[in-house]
């Protein structure tokens, strides 16, 4: 279980806040740090069950090879995120806040992970104000968006707390889902061999 940070920076998180709803959305992602696993040539994936991934991103996901279905159902959850090229900013933060290990080793997690074009809508003085403080902010931030619990579709709808401390508010059914109000599920259910993934277009911020 990762420590839960004191809040002293709770300020801190707000400014990331009030930052971020200013924000204009962005297609240009943040510059990522080290290298990823090529992808093979996108297909979508199929069938789409109820009990399988869901949601118009995941036609990304190749159909064999590094960063298939297949492929990261053997790896836990950040080395799969790391053959994973939508979400390579993600990577490269969490690699910053050296939470790789904790995430590697958790057992029964559920993330919502931002895309890189949700870490593109935040304004780059404001990423690299989360980046520039890797054991604070950006921490905070990383673990709000980890659930224990690996949840189902069925089971996403509902309050849930988070690794941060704080609470995240799902709603919706189905194959439609959006976190806090703001960000939408765009790639569903994917399943690591430690985790559930929920790819989400907004980065998540947690309530001062």
């Amino acid at each position: 279980m990762l420590r839960l940070l004191t809040p002293r920076r709770a300020a801190v998180v707000g400014v990331l806040g009030m930052a971020l709803m200013g924000a204009a959305c962005s297609s240009n992602t943040a510059d990522t740090a080290g290298s990823q696993t090529p992808a093979a040539s996108p297909t979508t994936a199929s069938p789409m069950t109820a009990s399988g991934p869901f949601g118009a991103a995941c036609s990304t996901v190749p159909a064999s090879g590094a960063g298939s279905l297949e492929a990261l159902a053997q790896d836990p959850v950040a080395t799969a995120a790391s053959n994973t090229p939508e979400l390579s900013t993600l990577v490269t933060a969490v690699k910053q806040a050296d939470l790789v290990d904790t995430l590697n080793s958790a057992q029964g997690i559920t993330v919502f992970a931002p895309t890189n074009d949700a870490f593109g809508a935040l304004p780059k003085p404001t990423l690299d104000k989360a980046l520039g403080d890797p054991k604070g902010l950006l921490t905070i931030v990383l673990t709000y968006h980890v659930v224990q619990g690996q949840l189902t579709p069925d089971q996403l709808a509902g309050s849930h707390k988070t690794l941060q401390g704080g609470t995240l508010e799902v709603s919706g059914s189905g194959e439609d889902f959006t976190v806090n109000g703001n960000s939408s599920v765009v790639c569903g259910n994917l399943k690591t061999a430690n985790a559930t993934v929920y790819l989400i277009d907004q980065v998540l911020i947690p309530k001062s």
